[in-house]
């Protein structure tokens, strides 16, 4: 048998060839195994609390009712009570008797006069007189709120006049009568809103005397 050249270099190529082909293939790999998943599972969320505003609201509203309802009892049983019924009409009686020896023609022109009278001068009061009072550094708490007092009264009574007038008399149908009594009512609201003016500064350099000798 012969040596062969080509045999032997066909050879060296083809094993060659093999081993570097086999060297640059890339290794199996085993797919990595998924991580496992310690999240908890979500929890259904509680139901939202009612507000707070919405309770007291509530709760208000019932103790309101509960009170309306034990007032109306109360009234009822008042109402009949005989001993009331006579109270109230010793209270009514006098009332009524100086009302019918104020029934003349002139009473609601002098009423109607006397409520203008006391709202003029009470709604000065809170407003002059208050600040002409802060001006001498005087403050009372009291004067304000029984000038407060006495404008609303006046108000109230100066509607009740109006009412009964329209009523019961010709007053409120004649303009002559209407402005009359309301410039009557006031000019005397102004003479004692002076009066009660005087009073209060009076008041405050008493306070301011009696602070200095402290």
């Amino acid at each position: 048998m012969t040596f062969q050249p080509r045999l032997l270099i066909f050879m060296l190529v083809f094993g060659v060839g093999s081993v570097v082909m086999a060297q640059n293939e890339p290794p199996a790999t085993t797919p990595a195994a998924a991580p496992a998943d310690n999240t908890p599972a979500p929890q259904a969320s509680p139901p939202a609390a009612e507000p707070t505003t919405e309770k007291a609201e509530k709760t208000l509203d019932k103790v309101t009712k509960q009170t309306e309802d034990e007032l109306k009892k109360i009234t009822k049983q008042v109402d009949q009570n005989p001993q009331a019924q006579q109270a109230a009409a010793g209270i009514l009686q006098p009332i009524y008797i100086v009302a019918e020896a104020l029934a003349f023609p002139a009473f609601h022109w002098l009423a109607f006069a006397l409520m203008s009278a006391g709202v003029f001068s009470f709604a000065l009061q809170l407003v002059l007189g208050k600040l002409v009072v802060l001006l001498r550094r005087g403050f009372s708490v009291k004067e304000i709120a029984s000038d407060a007092a006495g404008l609303a009264i006046s108000i109230v009574g100066l509607v009740l006049t109006t009412q009964a007038a329209a009523e019961n008399s010709t007053f409120t149908q004649s303009p002559a009568a209407v402005i009359s009594a309301t410039v009557a009512g006031a000019v005397l609201g102004i003479v004692l809103y002076l009066w009660g003016q005087a009073q209060e500064l009076d008041a405050v350099a008493g306070r301011t005397r009696a602070a200095a000798k402290r």
